[in-house]
């Protein structure tokens, strides 16, 4: 994939990148794999706004994606690499054996016309699905499962991979692309391959525009406001944000501060995120 520069004729031109879509072979989704996409501006069921900046964009249509592929045994053919507007990486359009039609999320090297199949007797190769017991170690995959059957929750963006590192018991040892180690269960199926899409990460989005196309809204400093707004607010002149840590608007800390409360999952992470290796 391929990034496109654009010839600065405006201020907001000036290093502004984009896709070139060089991969992209159809430029229409498939009708019986699309559904409606409703917009919640932000807001709960009582109209109140959970999320802040959030709204508008451009109209998309949901593409019906197959994290699955409990299509076991039945080898598919790629017929499309398609853009999907809901997520950073490509998808690929599989034709079944049986005639069925269904969305994968398309790995790098996957071309127009291969061959894709799921299965415990799959081969090791891009775009195929099977247990993490039958991939070996060293080996990247993504759209790996957490719990058996569920469908694969973990590493689904542009450009993204999971490394097999370890297998003991029931159990394999996972790197994310984060550098998290994770406990993974070898039931569980994964995708062999690294998402495609690697060029995403030096988009350069260029203008507000842009930012409002993908339904984000603007976000305001909190030192702009005023005291009763926000923590940061108020005061003569510019001030510093002050001690002991910068806050969010409802007075939490925030830029670092550890929300994680999920004590549950803790035995299955081995290694956590950010640390030297």
């Amino acid at each position: 994939m391929g990034i496109k520069k654009f010839k600065p004729t405006t201020p907001g031109q000036r290093g502004m990148t984009g896709y070139s879509f060089e991969e992209i072979t159809k430029s229409t989704p498939e009708r019986s794999l699309i559904m409606p996409r409703r917009k919640s501006g932000g807001r709960n069921m009582y109209g109140r706004v959970t999320v802040r900046h959030r709204g508008g964009g451009h109209q998309r249509q949901i593409r019906i994606v197959d994290f699955k592929r409990e299509k076991y045994g039945i080898p598919a053919r790629v017929a499309a690499i398609e853009y999907d507007p809901n997520r950073t990486a490509r998808l690929a359009l599989l034709f079944y054996a049986d005639g069925e039609k269904r969305y994968i999320i398309a790995p790098l090297d996957l071309r127009v016309g291969d061959s894709v199949i799921s299965g415990p007797q799959a081969e090791v190769r891009p775009g195929n699905s099977l247990p993490i017991a039958n991939i070996p170690l060293g080996t990247l995959v993504h759209n790996v499962e957490l719990n058996e059957g569920r469908g694969g929750q973990l590493v689904r963006a542009a450009g993204g991979a999971a490394q097999l590192l370890a297998k003991e018991g029931d159990y394999a040892q996972v790197r994310m692309p984060s550098g998290e180690v994770r406990l993974v269960r070898q039931n569980c199926y994964a995708t062999i391959g690294q998402v495609g899409n690697l060029e995403h990460s030096n988009i350069k989005l260029g203008k507000a525009g842009r930012k409002r196309h993908l339904g984000i809204r603007p976000t305001v400093r909190g030192t702009a406001m005023s005291p009763r707004d926000h923590p940061h607010g108020g005061g003569e002149g510019r001030q510093p944000i002050g001690m002991p840590s910068p806050k969010s608007p409802w007075g939490k800390p925030t830029l670092g501060y550890k929300t994680r409360r999920n004590k549950k999952t803790d035995k299955f992470i081995v290694r956590r995120r950010g640390k030297k290796r």
